[in-house]
């Protein structure tokens, strides 16, 4: 919205800085952090008013069990984080097809998620919406996405190229029906596997949002990269036009993740629960596709990788012990893995801190990738 005055820069000349991309995202950072600030304390107020917290018990006895009682904590606390994002990205991107996708994912997994809190914080229904439900909406909100992605002339080239690190070209082009059918098996588990992987990292207090924060960050200077001719041919990757603006969007969800970290550290004050989990997974995802980046996204967002594969992998061996030998064994002490540090007598603050530091290696990594070519 904003973006737009720069039109009237015969009118007042410094009004031509907001056609300027990285003063825009650093306006939506700064104007996200902001708004996330302002009404951090009234939503929390609200979502504890209303009740709106979570109702498990802590497994944990004596001394252990009141330092990380985290019963009746408010969740939802994704609204936060959302609202700061929906409103920074109005007033400084310029809306395109790239930027619309993005938003349409972002609000319609942010309105599944917050159903599926509101059965649990409100109906005590422990396991909110099936899995079966989950998953439609998950597919039918990735169809519209790329469908709209598919048809759209600015995106249509683009979004059926596959690129990977380390290769000067597309390894792959999805041409035809089998191809779009391809292309939409990969985006949906891209998707709905980090949006899972998220929702599982989001166990301890700032974990998941600190994690999110530093993918965001290098998502953002993956948009810009693409979006930028010269800067991409330079770096020998995909040149995705009008791409740059989710640059913003990242932008935004970094300024937003910071303002939600200072009411997610330890102690806890509010959780983002699955309301922002599913959604914060899904963006990225989706993200990650338009800017010719999905691969990547495995090693940028490594820990988040590591905290499903830690699941698959005790699930997997608890079933195959089981048959094995009449009882089933764990793997890890608890699954997902920053609970298995947790169980060996690690504070809540140092796996919290480590897997931050684990999560900028990984971010430093995934950057790397974009000069190895």
């Amino acid at each position: 919205m904003l973006s737009y005055l720069a039109n009237f820069e015969d009118y007042f000349g410094p009004l031509r800085v907001l056609r300027y991309l990285s003063l825009r995202t650093l306006l939506a950072a700064g104007t996200a952090m902001a708004f996330g600030f302002l009404i951090g304390p009234w939503l929390i107020h609200q979502l504890r008013r209303l009740k709106f917290g979570q109702h498990y018990d802590d497994d944990r006895t004596g001394d252990l069990a009141q330092r990380f009682d985290k019963k009746n904590t408010p969740t939802m606390g994704g609204l936060l984080i959302f609202g700061s994002v929906f409103a920074s990205v109005a007033l400084w991107a310029q809306p395109n097809v790239w930027v619309l996708v993005a938003m349409f994912v972002y609000t319609a997994l942010t309105a599944v998620g917050f159903r599926d809190d509101y059965l649990k914080a409100v109906k005590r229904n422990r396991d909110g919406i099936s899995s079966r439900e989950k998953m439609m909406w998950q597919t039918l909100i990735t169809l519209v996405a790329l469908a709209v992605l598919v048809l759209h002339p600015m995106s249509a080239v683009k979004i059926r190229e596959l690129w990977v690190p380390f290769f000067k070209s597309p390894v792959l082009v999805f041409a035809g029906g089998f191809g779009l059918v391809a292309l939409f098996v990969m985006m949906f588990f891209w998707v709905v596997g980090f949006s899972n992987a998220i929702n599982l990292t989001d166990g301890l207090d700032g974990l998941a949002i600190g994690c999110t924060i530093t993918v965001a960050l290098v998502y953002g200077i993956m948009a810009y990269t693409a979006g930028h001719m010269r800067i991409a041919e330079y770096l020998l990757i995909s040149h995705v036009p009008g791409s740059g603006e989710l640059a913003v969007i990242c932008g935004a969800l970094v300024g937003a993740g910071m303002a939600f970290l200072w009411y997610n550290s330890h102690p806890a004050e509010v959780f983002m629960g699955d309301t922002g989990s599913l959604a914060l997974g899904g963006l990225i995802g989706v993200i990650a596709f338009m800017v010719q980046q999905p691969l990547t996204l495995v090693i940028v967002g490594g820990v988040f990788v590591a905290e499903a594969v830690s699941v698959i992998v005790q699930v997997g061996w608890f079933k195959y012990t089981r048959r094995q030998y009449g009882e089933g064994r764990r793997f890890f002490l608890m699954a997902p893995i920053h609970h298995h540090f947790q169980k060996q007598g690690w504070p809540e603050t140092k796996v919290v801190l480590r897997f931050w530091v684990l999560s900028l290696m990984c971010a430093l990594a995934g950057l790397g990738t974009l000069k190895l070519r």
